[in-house]
């Protein structure tokens, strides 16, 4: 069993960006959408529904965004699956899911600012 001390190193590495835990994560991730059969737009709606349904953090929203915004994933559809799954996970999960992504482009926002500066 992991001690609490050692946990709470490992949770701030992970929170610091500490690219071998970053790297553990990406390769999780690695053919993800090809083993999938969906077309990459359907991936990246499918994939912010289920940040959706777990309420994920910001950051995690952030990836994700930035992934089907690369694809070319128009907001209307990022919204659209907002509207979809309201019913099933409520409307404060909704509710919970749009602050998160707004606060995971302004981190984005302060990050390219910090770079600019």
């Amino acid at each position: 069993m992991e001690s609490n001390g050692s946990a709470q190193r490992n949770l701030g590495a992970l929170a610091q960006g500490d690219t071998p835990v970053l790297e553990t994560l990406a390769q999780m991730t690695v053919n993800t959408m090809e083993r999938s059969g969906l077309d990459a737009e359907t991936y990246a709606l499918v994939r912010i529904a289920a940040l959706v349904a777990m309420d994920a953090a910001p950051v995690s929203y952030l990836v994700n965004l930035g992934a089907a915004s690369d694809l070319g994933v128009p907001l209307e559809k990022i919204q659209g699956t907002l509207v979809a799954v309201a019913p099933v996970v409520g409307t404060a999960r909704v509710v919970s899911a749009a602050g998160k992504m707004l606060r995971g482009i302004g981190i984005a926002a302060a990050l390219t600012d910090d770079e600019d500066a």
